[in-house]
């Protein structure tokens, strides 16, 4: 797919991955529309690269419906999906309290609002895109281009992220049946599994806690810089051979239990 004077949509793209990934496509001559929660960051962005932006919970099916209408008045239907909003949490499936011995299971709630977040948000948001692509006039034997953000906690989690690596793991399995039901459309549909990147969620932490954590990487031994994510979604969606794909991105990490 050409990127040039196509309309994108990015969602969790105020920061981190979803950011450099709107960045790249304003620089591949895309029109960016960023979907966000944090309405100054995604403000600014839009500004930054001449895009569009709207505030939207992707677990909410009136604001999604509100926010593609936002960004395809401003900047026409978009070809391009790339799906990089998520949450995270760190919960062992039984916790036994250090003091009292006391023993509770994982908080049912916060184990459903991973799931609505980073897999039903995931597909509620590649769904509503694909009624719109499918409409569009096919360009060199395309429509649209969609990709998801999973985590290689898909396929080797660690202790405490059973909720987790149950939503990434579902955005992997749903991609290869996705993929097959939007290839009458001419959609394509794949999925990056990032390894440990060097995004907002680790900027707090101390830098030898990032050592640690880089050092666990073979090859480069370092963080993933959100460019080389960016790269890779836009490589995606440029070649047009690439589908029903789920590619780790990770230096060749395999996560230990902890």
């Amino acid at each position: 797919m050409n990127l040039e004077g196509e309309t994108a949509v990015v969602t969790g793209g105020a920061s981190g991955l979803g950011a450099a990934t709107a960045r790249l496509l304003a620089r591949r001559g895309a029109r960016v529309g960023i979907f966000d929660l944090n309405e100054a960051a995604g403000t600014a962005l839009a500004a930054e690269i001449g895009g569009a932006f709207a505030k939207v919970d992707i677990t909410r099916d009136a604001q999604v419906d509100a926010a593609f209408a936002t960004i395809r008045a401003a900047l026409g239907q978009e070809r391009v999906l790339i799906n990089c909003a998520g949450i995270g949490n760190a919960i062992r499936t039984v916790v036994r309290d250090k003091e009292s011995g006391a023993l509770s299971h994982f908080p049912l709630a916060d184990f459903e609002t991973i799931i609505q977040v980073n897999l039903i948000g995931t597909f509620r948001c590649i769904a509503k895109s694909a009624v719109g692509m499918a409409a569009l006039e096919p360009v060199a034997g395309e429509r649209g281009a969609i990709v998801n953000t999973a985590s290689v906690a898909a396929e080797d989690g660690q202790i405490g992220q059973a909720a987790y690596s149950a939503s990434k793991g579902g955005v992997v399995g749903m991609t290869l049946p996705v993929a097959r039901d939007l290839a009458r459309e001419l959609i394509r549909v794949n999925t990056i599994l990032p390894g440990i990147f060097n995004t907002p969620l680790l900027h707090s932490a101390p830098e030898p806690v990032k050592a640690a954590l880089a050092a666990q990487v073979p090859n480069p031994s370092r963080l993933g810089d959100p460019a080389e994510y960016a790269a890779l979604a836009v490589h995606i969606c440029e070649n047009a051979y690439f589908n029903g794909e789920d590619v780790r991105l990770d230096g060749a990490i395999r996560m230990s239990p902890r």
